[in-house]
């Protein structure tokens, strides 16, 4: 496993901590649609959130929640549309789903979790 590798599991690990915490259930890491990929998928209630995990190193000239430009925001919608479809349609009482992101950053020996509902629409 490359650090870069790395570095991405022990954010979603953070991340799912995050929303267990909150109340919601994890229905998937990883989650693979064709060539599409969901970091996280996860229920509280009627609502299934759909998480993009980001992190990134001192070095980067951009911030997490910046990197998540037009053409990842279009693939996340695309995946979100075929999990809708596939999956989630036919559970019972679910009702909506949201796209959030999750940027995580390791600083200190500490992990810091921000979070934004909705934030890609």
């Amino acid at each position: 496993m490359t650090s870069r590798t790395a570095l991405g599991h022990r954010a979603e690990l953070a991340v799912a901590d995050y929303l267990v915490v909150r109340g919601f259930s994890i229905l998937g890491r990883n989650v693979r649609l064709g060539a599409l990929e969901l970091d996280i998928v996860a229920r509280q209630g009627s609502l299934v959130a759909v998480v993009e995990v980001r992190t990134r190193g001192r070095t980067s000239h951009q911030g997490p929640f910046e990197s998540v430009g037009a053409s990842k925001r279009a693939r996340l919608r695309r995946a979100v549309q075929r999990l809708w479809r596939e999956t989630l349609e036919a559970m019972k009482d679910v009702e909506r789903v949201r796209i959030d992101v999750a940027a995580v950053t390791f600083e200190g020996g500490e992990t810091r979790v921000e979070y934004v509902e909705g934030a890609i629409g």
